[in-house]
């Protein structure tokens, strides 16, 4: 399986046999059932819809209520369904739980967060603008500074950075180095931070870059 759903459960550090010290973010991810599969003869394509975290029936649209009574993959409700490719040769069925065993031998992974809303925010803060001089007298200590050209046609241009707000958007973090698995808490210790906050939703997956490399590598070799 590509990838898995789960959560930032938050920062914490391990130690290795030598002593020496990571800090880690811990994930809490899957066990995700297997709600529906795509095929190639029918879809165009092969993957797999994964749900994660427990919704009550009645909470859940008609639409994805009828979705999932249709599929027959749950018995109740889910709170996320997320598509994920198979790897090659994989096997799945509906009805089948994937869990953090799924990465037992990956050395890296892409984790994708939402991350923290900030609010509406300066140039200063959202974009770390120096700002002006700080003097007696000074009228631009923390603001923009010149917006557009003084010739035509004088618009601001798309794109310019200027306040607005900040945060709540999807950011990928690639090439995480897995530092520890622990499939008794449905747990992945990966290197460094992630995006979001905790209790966050996070879809980990097998790294791209990584994958990318190694087959080319593979390919040079031949």
């Amino acid at each position: 399986m590509e990838g898995l759903i789960g959560k930032k459960v938050g920062m914490t550090q391990v130690y290795d046999a030598d002593g020496k010290r990571t800090t880690v973010t811990v994930l809490e991810v899957g066990p995700c059932p297997v709600v529906q599969l795509k095929t190639a003869e029918k879809d165009g394509y092969v993957a797999a819809q994964l749900g994660w975290g427990e919704q009550k029936v009645q909470r859940l649209t008609k639409a994805v209520a009828g979705h999932l009574k249709k599929t027959g993959g749950l018995e109740g409700g889910v709170r996320i369904l997320k598509e994920f490719a198979l790897d090659a040769g994989e096997e799945v069925k509906v009805g089948d739980k994937i869990t953090v065993a799924n990465f037992e031998g990956v050395k890296y992974v892409d984790v994708t967060g939402t991350t923290k809303g900030r609010g509406f925010a300066g140039v200063l803060k959202r974009y770390n603008f120096a700002g002006g001089n700080m003097t007696h007298g000074g009228h631009s200590k923390r603001r923009t500074g010149g917006l557009a050209a003084r010739d035509l046609p004088g618009w601001i241009e798309k794109g310019k950075k200027m306040p607005g707000h900040m945060g709540d958007v999807s950011r990928k973090a690639t090439n995480l180095e897995v530092v520890q698995i622990r499939p008794e808490d449905n747990a992945i210790l990966v290197k460094g931070s992630v995006p979001g906050a905790r209790n966050g939703t996070v879809y980990v997956r097998k790294s791209l870059k990584n994958n990318v490399l190694a087959f080319k590598a593979k390919k040079g070799a031949k």
